[in-house]
């Protein structure tokens, strides 16, 4: 299986590895498999920072909600880095090929009914970060199908049976944790790290096969991502009203979805291609602003895993500033085309 095929954002890369027998599953194996995780980690972060940018009042608690969520993606993200530098492979961020396209599929061909898309806080939207979020068996039930967390699963097995692979090298080491207590980047240098990392990676997302609850929170009671969304998208909490048996349900207080600018949904490769909505140059100047800074953030970030300096996070973590402030003046400039939306990030990579 070559590289190059694996390095395609649009592909089905995920599908193929998944399909390659137990047995078969080699360090190059590993090493694929763990760039495509990372495509999808830094997949969902367009569009859950889309939903929070466009938010009026980000003291709202489904903006500081979502913002952990953030928080624990960029994690999620940096602990799957950590995972493929101690096996000697390096993380390929700051690449076109690499870098998330919208409206698409997620990368690998993991969930492709699902489409990806960049629009401001919306049912709509949190309706699709719940599908992304989906756990392979809901406590609040649903249908089954492959998911991010069954492709983690693999992931797992494949370095139990290949721990001599794990050599602590070009480790970061970077603690996010005042955005909650599993968020900390820690050196993988041995099978229990790797164990560990993904059971966070897992739970954050998904719950526990027995509990909607995240087990890694950054404050008491927080569910995992799927049910946070959920809750936003059926404007309800998610409580338990039954102890014995244990059952959940969507009977607690309202969860209003806060005031947000209208943000339009961002046409496939940008808004070059929005017909009556081309931007101005005065527009066009915000939106790239905004791409340089998302540029140079991968960018950031692929050099710190290059390097295994930790420090080189810092400038990335700026860039996510430049982000928000670009992202925030867009989310305020109107459509031309009369429909009362607005511009939004467009996420496009671009070369230095």
């Amino acid at each position: 299986m070559g590289m190059t095929q694996v390095l395609e954002y649009e592909s089905n890369a995920i599908v193929e590895l998944l399909g390659v027998l137990p047995a078969d599953r080699d360090a190059e194996w590993l090493k694929n498999s763990l760039q495509q995780a990372i495509m999808v980690e830094i997949a969902t972060i367009g569009p859950y920072a889309s939903a929070l940018w466009s938010i009026k009042e980000s003291n709202t608690a489904v903006a500081k909600s979502i913002r952990e969520i953030i928080f624990d993606e960029m994690t999620h993200m940096g602990l799957v880095c950590n995972m493929l530098t101690t096996i000697g492979g390096t993380p390929v961020l700051a690449d076109p090929k690499v870098v998330p396209k919208y409206e698409r599929a997620l990368p690998g061909g993991v969930r492709p009914e699902l489409i990806v898309f960049l629009e401001g806080l919306t049912k709509d939207s949190v309706e699709m970060f719940s599908e992304i979020e989906r756990p392979d068996h809901p406590v609040a039930q649903f249908s089954a199908f492959a998911t991010i967390g069954a492709f983690y699963t693999e992931i797992e097995e494949a370095f139990e049976a290949h721990q001599q692979l794990i050599s602590g090298d070009r480790q970061i080491d970077f603690s996010l944790e005042n955005h909650g207590q599993g968020n900390k980047i820690v050196p993988i240098d041995s099978i229990e790290k790797v164990r560990a990392a993904i059971e966070i990676i897992k739970e954050q997302g998904e719950g526990t096969s027995a509990s909607p609850e995240n087990p890694f929170p950054g404050k008491p009671g927080e569910l995992a991502h799927f049910y946070v969304f959920r809750e936003m998208f059926r404007g309800k909490k998610l409580i338990k009203v039954s102890e014995n048996p244990v059952v959940w349900d969507f009977k607690g207080d309202d969860v209003p979805l806060p005031p947000a600018f209208p943000m339009g949904r961002v046409p496939e490769g940008g808004w070059a291609n929005g017909g009556p909505n081309v931007p101005s140059p005065e527009v066009q100047q915000v939106l790239a602003a905004f791409n340089k800074h998302f540029s140079e953030m991968l960018r950031a970030l692929q050099a710190a895993w290059v390097t295994g300096d930790s420090d080189m996070l810092f400038p990335a973590i700026g860039h996510m500033g430049g982000m928000r402030t670009e992202a925030r003046k867009l989310v305020q400039l109107e459509l031309p085309d009369g429909s009362g939306k607005t511009y939004g990030p467009e996420f496009l990579y671009v070369e230095e």
